[in-house]
């Protein structure tokens, strides 16, 4: 049998997003690309790696390709990077939430399943029996957050991300543009863009329109898409607090992450609260458009929690070498964002794993050509 894959020979990712671009209709591409307000945190979160240089050396011995692998959160992984939690994933191509997990699960990497996946909680918990983290939004209702976690943790799940910035939805206009929401209503302008784009409106006719899958049990029965949307909705609440993060973390028996942290004085109450780890994230640019770029706030963050305390950092990666530049401003670990997106939507359900093996080429030239052999200490 031949291996698709081997068809498959994507460049970079700013050659997926192109070809993404081209593949999908434009509101599915504006709603995986665009980001908050006038997108300037977007652009400050890239803005900050093209600035940000690495240290070449000369004269050490590469021919032995450098080691990738690593340790977080008390684990081995493959590789310093993995998948974020990408909420609506089906709308870049159906089934993306499962391509992300079995690629993650294939290639010894972390995915990070969302609460607004398309596919639930335990279907993906199937799909990367050994790979995959819970991310959590704390929503209005306290019964929804507390079965969520119950799920989370009847699938098997160790690993819980709390996202702690979205207490209220982001303003993204290009979806308000585009007239963009759930359930998804199509004019003659986006009768005719679907059209442009036959095989995206195809595979979606098959597979049915993106939903909320993890939240469908908790919207009234026969309310259809709306009221499932309103549920979502819900889920950006100002009720996330440390009161809340405490018990969340008393509930908790696994390892518990906080999601969203740009101040390096929330990142000490976080580790003072019992967080196993933080994660340094703007949220992709996509609800605060004044918040500056977590590669700019690492070193701080970095300064004021415990030595040798985790942080993750997500937010502007778009290739190996910008891993890198984060692992040495200070991140342990690090996790790719719309370039999943924009390799499910260019290549389907292959994309993700073309995407890792972008990905670990770039790092790997880019230790060689720094000089180093691998990411442990010495």
């Amino acid at each position: 049998m031949t291996d698709r894959r081997k068809t498959i020979s994507p460049i970079s990712s700013h050659d997926m997003r192109k070809r993404a671009r081209s593949r999908i209709p434009r509101f599915a591409f504006d709603y995986v690309d665009g980001a908050a307000g006038e997108e300037n945190a977007a652009c400050r979160s890239r803005a900050a790696f093209v600035r940000t240089c690495l240290r070449p050396r000369i004269l050490v011995n590469s021919e032995i390709r450098a080691d990738l692998s690593c340790r977080f959160l008390g684990r081995s992984w493959s590789v310093p990077f993995g998948i974020a939690p990408l909420g609506l994933p089906g709308l870049a191509w159906p089934g993306a939430d499962l391509a992300f997990a079995r690629a993650a699960e294939a290639f010894g990497a972390p995915y990070v399943c969302p609460t607004p996946a398309t596919q639930t909680l335990e279907a993906l918990r199937a799909a990367a029996p050994t790979r995959s983290m819970f991310q959590l939004y704390v929503g209005a209702s306290p019964d929804i957050t507390e079965d969520l976690i119950a799920r989370a943790e009847a699938a098997g799940f160790d690993t819980l991300l709390v996202t702690a910035d979205v207490p209220r939805p982001g303003k993204r206009l290009r979806d308000l543009r585009n007239g963009f929401g759930l359930p998804l209503r199509f004019g003659a302008g986006t009768l005719l863009d679907l059209a442009r784009h036959p095989a995206w409106a195809i595979a979606t006719l098959r597979h049915g329109a993106p939903r909320l899958a993890n939240l469908a049990p908790y919207a009234k029965p026969g309310a259809g898409a709306r009221t499932l949307a309103q549920v979502m909705a819900a889920q950006s609440s100002g009720r996330l607090d440390w009161d809340v993060f405490g018990q969340i973390r008393r509930r908790w028996k696994g390892r518990l992450v906080l999601k969203g942290v740009l101040d390096a004085e929330d990142a000490a109450l976080a580790a003072a609260a019992g967080a196993d780890a933080i994660q340094v994230s703007s949220h992709g640019g996509r609800q605060l458009d004044g918040a500056p770029a977590p590669l700019d706030v690492l070193p701080a963050i970095r300064a004021a929690v415990p030595e040798g305390f985790p942080i993750a950092l997500d937010g502007g990666v778009r290739s190996g070498e910008d891993i890198l530049k984060a692992l040495d401003a200070g991140a342990d670990f690090v996790f790719v964002g719309r370039p999943f997106l924009y390799a499910v939507a260019a290549y389907g359900p292959e994309g993700p794993r073309a995407l890792f093996d972008v990905l670990a080429n770039e790092l790997e030239a880019a230790m060689a050509m720094t000089g180093r052999k691998g990411l442990s200490p010495g």
